[in-house]
């Protein structure tokens, strides 16, 4: 997790997990060499571009989307070994402050610079043999990837390609006939659409919030390949690599980042296109 002052408002951007899918953009993954011709087969999604309705009288309940959309999206659970102490680390102190010790792997007196550390984040199953999108920053540097699904299964993950520009990564577990979310172009969205974030916001669990679209293409810092969908749908940490999606359940991004004084939610919240 990486935190960037944004002056001269002084806001903290703390990056959570995730990107919006623009399909008439390339999604340049780097692969990862595992030496595993199962890990490397084709990834074939699914993908509906046809026009969301846009209806101005929004529904009672969005429980219909929810049930369709909660079993793709999953937890994701990092172990990484530190390249410094976690104590002289500003992300490990924000990791520290809304996890508290038991979020983070104390520093071993034996060997006080390669501690363990653990990352909780989301991620969001594509196809039914097993690839997951998620955030490059919630696996970068992971010794170890572990993957729960909605119905209380777990799974080992590998990591099969990265994209730390517009911080996407795709892992994949070994399992078939998983539950998947069709993909939707993002360059469609309009400002003003109601969207659902879905994710495990602080390793509480999964949780749905919901907010409208506020602005598009935005930029933070300037670093990497920023086109953000903006949105006031509640993330907060843990949301990492978790689904934006429509109101027809369809994905439309991945949350990735928030803008805030606190390092929790203040309604504006990041997807990378």
């Amino acid at each position: 997790m990486t935190r960037k002052s944004l002056n001269p408002l002084r806001l903290g951007v703390f990056l959570l997990g995730g990107a919006a899918l623009s399909l008439g953009t390339g999604l340049a993954l780097s692969t990862a060499s595992n030496g595993n011709d199962a890990q490397n087969a084709p990834l074939h999604v699914q993908v509906d571009n046809s026009p969301l309705a846009r209806d101005v009288k929004e529904g009672n309940s969005f429980a219909p989307i929810v049930k369709k959309v909660a079993p793709s999206v999953v937890k994701v659970f990092v172990t990484m070994k530190a390249s410094e102490s976690p104590m002289s680390n500003p992300d490990m102190d924000f990791f520290r402050r809304y996890f508290g010790g038991e979020g983070l792997n104390q520093m071993n007196p034996g060997q006080p610079h390669v501690p363990s550390e653990h990352g909780l984040g989301s991620g969001v199953i594509v196809s039914p043999d097993g690839y997951i999108l998620t955030n490059n920053h919630v696996v970068n540097n992971a010794s170890e990837i572990q993957v729960a699904l909605n119905d209380g299964r777990q799974f080992t993950a590998k990591v099969v390609g990265t994209d730390p520009q517009t911080d996407v990564a795709l892992i994949k577990i070994n399992a078939d006939n998983l539950p998947v979310l069709i993909l939707a172009d993002s360059d469609k969205v309009e400002i003003g659409d109601v969207v659902l974030a879905v994710g495990n916001p602080f390793g509480i669990g999964q949780t749905v919030t919901k907010g409208i679209v506020s602005a598009k293409d935005r930029t933070t810092s300037g670093d990497g390949d920023e086109d953000f969908i903006q949105t006031d749908a509640a993330i907060n940490p843990g949301n990492s690599g978790g689904a934006l999606v429509d109101t027809d359940g369809r994905l439309v991004g991945i949350n990735s980042a928030i803008l805030t004084h606190s390092g929790g939610n203040q309604g504006i919240g990041f997807a990378v296109p």
